[in-house]
């Protein structure tokens, strides 16, 4: 067993020497003309293909939706606040959903939703891209943005 590479032989001639050597005959790309087999330990192949996947887990961020919920006669300083807890949610890399909800008679003024939806839109531009053009749901209009 030098890891050399021994060309084409038998199945029972693979077996035996991975018999000698202690270890499992292995395969490893079954699709092939001859399909490919390495003699080495199963059990060590299985516990480091795990410790992989594991680590690959460990390193993904996980996209979350955050949402913001507005009123459409939001005051100036309250949407800015609102904004900046927008351009926050961007740079730690989550989508963000905006929900407008309409209250009694607002429900007679669905512009002034959309110009405040355009409007975030807008500001947002050069780091969000939209995922979902606003749409109206009941009582509420939503939007959906990722980061760029």
């Amino acid at each position: 067993m030098d890891g050399s590479n021994r060309g084409e032989v038998s199945i029972d001639d693979a077996l035996l020497a991975a018999e000698e050597a202690g270890l499992d005959l292995v395969e490893i790309s079954p699709n092939a003309q001859p399909p490919v087999t390495k003699i080495l330990d199963l059990g060590k192949l299985k516990y480091a293909n795990q410790k992989k996947a594991a680590e690959a887990r460990k390193h993904q961020k996980v996209i979350e939706i955050k949402e913001i919920k507005m009123r459409p006669n939001i005051d100036i300083h309250d949407y800015e606040v609102k904004m900046r807890a927008v351009r926050r949610f961007f740079e730690e890399g989550d989508k963000v959903k905006l929900t407008l909800r309409f209250r009694g008679r607002e429900m007679a003024h669905m512009e002034l939703g959309m110009q405040l939806l355009n409007k975030v839109k807008e500001e947002v531009a050069t780091i969000a891209k939209v995922e979902a053009e606003p749409k109206l749901e009941g009582r509420q209009m939503m939007m959906v943005l990722a980061p760029r």
